[in-house]
């Protein structure tokens, strides 16, 4: 019987796709100031939030490793944003970004790594927001998770386009996650101590780290 609405979920949400990660880009804004210098996107994908982000920054650097969906977000181009194909581990330190952002993407790369890496990028007062997903573990977990269906179909049904046609942001490759909330709570602690780590409904958590 579980196999069998999960085949029927799987159905609906082909036939109603909806950005997931875009769902909390104004989330995420919220979490920024107001105006901010140097800007970097991390896993930017088709670039909807590194145009936001240009909206109040003195200029983003926008990284991704798919050169496919980077084609696409260079369509909409604009004068105070670099698109350009880069692992994120391969970033030097000493960025000195004011915002950094990064959205479904940790859990492609090693955690613990990945994370001094953007710590060592962000300046003084800088702040930096993670947007990622997990695998659910515990009760509260899994509590979230089951929440979440019936708010997923209601948002899918509302803003999914017309003919089922997947969003420019939902066609780059993707992978399921392997770490639990726990263990990002805990190489979190480490790495970045003070972080704000909250779960979120549609199977995201946050991040929220400020130097």
């Amino acid at each position: 019987m579980i196999s069998g609405v999960r085949a029927a979920f799987d159905r609906f949400n082909a036939a109603h796709p909806w950005d997931h990660n875009r769902h909390y880009h104004r989330w995420i804004l919220r979490q920024l100031p107001a105006r901010f210098g140097r800007a970097l996107d991390v896993g930017c994908g088709s670039g909807e939030l590194a145009r936001a982000l240009a909206e109040r920054a003195d200029s983003v650097d926008a990284i991704d490793q798919d050169p496919e969906i980077l084609r696409h977000a260079g369509d909409i181009p604009r004068h105070n944003i670099r698109f350009r194909q880069q692992d994120a581990r391969e970033l030097p330190p000493g960025g000195d970004y004011d915002v950094i952002t990064c959205v479904a993407t940790l859990h492609h790369l090693p955690f613990a790594e990945t994370l001094r890496t953007l710590r060592a990028n962000l300046a003084p007062g800088g702040r930096l927001v993670v947007l990622g997903v997990y695998q659910p573990q515990t009760i509260g977990d899994w509590t979230l998770a089951l929440m979440a269906v019936p708010a997923n179909l209601a948002v899918g049904w509302a803003k999914s386009p017309r003919g089922g046609k997947r969003p420019v942001a939902m066609t780059a490759v993707t992978r399921p996650a392997s770490m639990p909330l726990a263990e990002i709570r805990r190489v979190a602690a480490r790495e970045l101590p003070g972080a704000r780590i909250r779960r979120h409904l549609f199977w995201r958590y946050s991040l929220v780290f400020g130097r």
